[in-house]
């Protein structure tokens, strides 16, 4: 998985179906970019070639030279035991069109099996059914997005519109708002019950502004009918968040922005100077946030969205910061703990589309089959996959 891989992105689909047929496998973490080992078969060797995804097959000497050199004290490698798919959902309204999603994108490149839900099934319960969530660029706050300004007369904005309302009234909600908080407060319970969550874009800090604002109203009129409380800001409760605290509602309606959470274009500047560096942590005592930053890089080039990045100073201590500007308080991506499960954020709409406009066509993951910030994506279907080890004392 280092420089030499010829597709870093279907290896990952590789290894996902190898557990999924009753393989296991060995995340050499730090070893040539976060390398597979998986016991040799004629099949996987031939899906390998079929697939394009370069392998070398190595002697039990070689393997055990390569288990001793990762296991060694003085390099900072290890290796995990990945033992079972995950089950895979992915929340996403019936009518997501305009936007294509990341993730989707390199699950289906992968050639991973998810299915898709949405409000309904997580209200009912259906979660349990699965290890790990993906939330597609959802606005929990029901504010459709903050589009108005800009798109409330296309016929997308009216059919988005139209789709949640009816889905609030179906559901006995007076409103989209109090349907989001619903399906916020089960997708909390999801993951302290022990559930993995992953989001991007707009479905991080409206996810946390929502659990924020779940009892007051912070949607104004053309979004929901009414005004919003006047005293809104003051009424947030910052402890019921994952990841964020302290931030500032924007209210004015038409401003296509939820909060100062979001790091804006002018101070990220031109595109040529936007990268994000990949934190190194320590393989044997940090074995998760190792995982979700192997790369065959740590320098990533940068990439915007509807919430880009976040200001460091609205995150929480107890985050893990997984990928930052450096030198600057912009980061990309951050990693915690609630409960028995997790979360992790990832801000920015396309790893290799900069600045994704609506309507745009979705990007051709055949043209990056390489690309370290899609690597970044599938990370983090494999790590709920790891045995679980005990904590060195």
């Amino acid at each position: 998985m280092d420089l030499q891989q010829t597709d870093h992105l279907k290896a990952y689909g590789i290894t996902f179906n190898a557990l999924k047929n009753g393989a296991t496998a060995d995340w050499l973490l730090n070893y040539r970019g976060g390398s597979f080992l998986i016991d040799y078969s004629n099949e996987l060797a031939l899906k390998c070639r079929m697939k394009g995804v370069a392998f070398q097959t190595i002697s039990n000497e070689e393997a055990a030279s390569i288990y001793a050199t990762v296991q060694s004290e003085e390099n900072n490698m290890d290796v995990v035991r990945l033992e079972k798919a995950p089950n895979i959902a992915v929340y996403v309204p019936p009518n997501f069109k305009p936007w294509d999603d990341a993730v989707t994108l390199a699950l289906d490149y992968a050639e991973v099996k998810y299915d898709k839900i949405w409000v309904e099934e997580i209200l009912r319960g259906d979660l349990s059914k699965y290890d790990w969530l993906h939330l597609h660029h959802e606005d929990f706050t029901g504010q459709y997005g903050k589009f108005y300004a800009s798109f409330s007369e296309s016929q997308w904005y009216v059919e988005q519109q139209s789709v949640y309302e009816n889905e609030a009234k179906k559901l006995g909600f007076k409103k989209v708002s109090q349907m989001e908080k619903a399906v916020v407060l089960a997708i909390k319970q999801y993951v302290a019950n022990g559930g993995f969550l992953f989001a991007m874009c707009s479905a991080t800090d409206s996810y946390d502004i929502a659990l924020a604002a779940q009892n007051t109203d912070i949607v104004d009129r053309m979004y929901d009918g009414d005004p919003p409380d006047p005293d809104a800001q003051n009424k947030l409760d910052f402890n019921q968040t994952l990841a964020f605290e302290n931030f500032k509602l924007e209210m004015n309606p038409l401003v296509y922005e939820y909060s100062d959470i979001d790091v804006q274009p002018f101070e990220v500047g031109p595109q040529q100077n936007d990268y994000f560096t990949l934190f190194d942590f320590s393989a044997k005592y940090d074995p998760v946030p190792t995982m979700l930053t192997q790369n065959h890089v740590n320098v990533i080039p940068g990439f915007m969205g509807q919430t880009t990045m976040f200001h460091k100073k609205f995150i929480k201590p107890s985050v893990y910061i997984l990928g930052e500007r450096a030198g600057t308080d912009q980061v990309k991506y951050i990693h915690g703990n609630f409960g028995r499960g997790t979360f992790t954020f990832y801000g920015g709409h396309d790893p290799e589309d900069y600045q994704h406009a609506v309507g745009d066509p979705p990007t051709d993951l055949n043209l990056f089959k390489n690309s370290p910030g899609y690597r970044l994506i599938l990370n983090n279907i494999l790590f709920p996959a790891a045995k679980k080890k005990e904590q060195k004392t």
